[in-house]
């Protein structure tokens, strides 16, 4: 996204905190940013277009700086995980989107429930996905369960202590709390062998994955075989089975591991020169990983 056009976005999202989504005019939007109608539509079909921008944008913000957390550190650790929900609580304060998802609840705009709904379904999917990392894949048939819980119960928990506390609000204290509320479930329902909706369905109630994958698989096998055929002779073995574990991994895995995948990827990056890799074809492999962890 261009300047120009984040500089539109970041006004409209004032303007729909401040007046409302829904009484927010398209030339409010173009008086605030100072932009013509030829050029708000340049960039947007319409306002729900707009919006949804919007929410790309801020989505991909907290993907981005959540992997961040992860960096270098060991993806089962429990504390990196409260970073991780920590910060996403705190963007969504700062941005005001539970304003926003309000109003959009209340009107009758389809497509932008459709949009809101599956982008709670790809939250509950990292979350899910999280879950794994830090429980092991041995509780798998029970994770769907404990994160739909462990997301009721985080919100409820955030909202009556706001009303308890009111601008006293510790979003650490809450995280840290609800966290260690699931833990304890987690080894409950395991015991009990209790499930109530199995993960299978995740993957249902976001049939895009299914529809991606088929491009996913074509894409890596060829940017995969594309980086082998530029590698230097200089170790190229080694090069070959960072290569294959990566492929391997995303390909054949039933849970990838995120944290082995990026270091085997941070590898190939700092040995570029040395291998003589196609940069071009480095950046989609990255592009590829950070897409297939969204």
């Amino acid at each position: 996204m261009n300047d120009r056009k984040q500089h539109v976005v970041k006004m409209a999202h004032q303007l729909f905190i401040d007046k409302g989504f829904q009484s927010t005019s398209i030339q409010d939007i173009l008086d605030c940013s100072g932009i013509s109608k030829g050029t708000f539509y340049n960039y947007f079909s319409s306002k729900n277009e707009l919006l949804i921008a919007l929410l790309k944008s801020l989505y991909q913000q907290v993907e981005k700086e959540r992997k961040e957390l992860l960096v270098g550190q060991d993806p089962s650790d429990i504390e990196t995980f409260i970073k991780q929900i920590v910060l996403q609580m705190e963007m969504s304060r700062t941005n005001k989107l539970s304003i926003l998802f309000e109003e959009v609840n209340f009107s009758n705009d389809v497509e932008l429930k459709q949009f809101i709904k599956r982008g709670q379904l790809k939250a509950l999917h990292w979350l899910f996905q999280r879950f794994i990392d830090i429980f092991t894949e041995s509780k798998r048939p029970y994770l769907l369960d404990c994160a739909i819980m462990f997301m009721g119960i985080l919100h409820h928990n955030h909202k009556y202590y706001n009303y308890a506390y009111e601008s006293n609000t510790s979003t650490h204290h809450i995280v840290r709390y609800s966290i260690e509320r699931v833990v304890k479930m987690v080894e409950e329902v395991a015991e009990a062998d209790d499930q109530l909706i199995p993960p299978e369905h995740i993957e249902h109630w976001l049939p895009e994955n299914k529809n991606r994958n088929r491009t996913f698989h074509q894409n890596l096998y060829h940017t995969v075989l594309n980086l082998k055929n530029s590698l230097a002779t200089v170790e190229q073995s080694k090069y070959n089975e960072l290569l294959d574990f990566i492929q391997d991994e995303l390909l054949h895995s039933k849970t990838p591991r995120k944290f082995l995948i990026e270091c085997a990827l941070s590898s190939l990056k700092m040995n570029q020169d040395q291998a003589s890799f196609e940069k071009i074809e480095l950046e989609k492999l990255d592009q590829l990983i950070s897409a297939y962890f969204i």
